[in-house]
């Protein structure tokens, strides 16, 4: 009986030890609750102790957490319509506002951050045109609000350490992307239309710059051209001259031969002349 006694009390004391210690990982963070009421947080990792039956522990991980929400849709300072899809980067800063405001629930926790971020980049978005939040930085966009979502984390006792916008569309169901089509159509035409003007411009100096060339070239070739006729002319009367010179009646013989050829060159030519004219005269029997 004494035995099993002490058998019995070896068993409590040791359920006992078991119940009273507990380990607290790396990364993570403990909490001792007394009858549901808070007495130790912040607990780091090691070996710890409780008391049994009356006090219980609860241990929250304190590495950094992804916090991936359903994209928002939200407007623009135009009134587009723009949905946005992001994430956040965040650990728990104080376990005892985190246990209080979600009951040590990570669910809970996701549900009530995604609202303060949501609202955040609302009021961020809509205060920028619709291509400022497309071809913006996007850091910029983050950094403007990372306080302000801090600042509502803080009452779940959690801190964002970075967020990131994944993607911003335009919803398909939406407006915006008609016009967004319109607007790029309209900026390429924009833009064929000048190229097409700079081409015209272009082509119109050329063709001008071909003309100037080509009167420049014909006078050219006009100027040269009388130059050498002057000068064949020249040489011509010179070479007559020289003929005449040297026998005038054969000088004489060969001019009327040129000249009764030209006269009579298209076979039907008629010319009426006196008998004695002196065109006549290489042309009679008694020469």
């Amino acid at each position: 009986m004494r035995f099993s006694m002490w058998i019995a009390l070896a068993v409590a004391a040791l359920l006992a030890l078991m119940g009273s210690v507990f380990v607290v990982s790396e990364g993570q963070t403990g909490m001792v609750l007394n009858l549901g009421r808070v007495v130790r947080s912040d607990i780091g990792p090691g070996l710890h102790f409780k008391w049994p039956l009356v006090e219980t522990r609860l241990v929250f991980d304190r590495r950094f957490q992804v916090l991936d929400a359903a994209p928002e849709r939200t407007l623009t300072s135009e009134r587009k319509d723009v949905s946005v899809d992001f994430f956040a980067v965040g650990q728990i800063s104080d376990v005892r506002a985190f246990y209080r405001a979600t009951g040590g629930q990570e669910d809970v926790a996701i549900n009530r951050l995604a609202p303060i971020i949501k609202a955040s980049l609302r009021d961020e978005i809509n205060a920028r045109t619709l291509q400022q939040v497309v071809s913006g930085s996007r850091s910029e966009v983050i950094s403007a609000q990372l306080d302000a979502i801090n600042r509502g984390a803080a009452t779940v006792g959690v801190r964002i350490i970075d967020l990131r916008i994944k993607q911003i569309e335009l919803p398909t169901d939406s407006q915006v992307i008609n016009d967004v089509y319109k607007r790029m159509s309209a900026q390429r035409q924009q833009v064929a239309s000048k190229l097409r003007a700079e081409g015209a411009e272009q082509a119109q100096t050329i063709r001008a710059d071909a003309d100037r060339q080509q009167t420049v070239i014909v006078a050219e070739a006009e100027r040269d051209a009388q130059k050498l006729r002057g000068e064949g002319d020249a040489e011509a009367t010179r070479l007559y001259a020289l003929a005449a010179n040297k026998d005038p009646g054969f000088y004489a013989f060969q001019r009327s031969l040129d000249a009764y050829r030209k006269a009579f060159a298209d076979g039907e030519g008629v010319i009426v002349l006196d008998k004695d004219d002196p065109f006549l005269q290489y042309l009679r029997s008694d020469r």
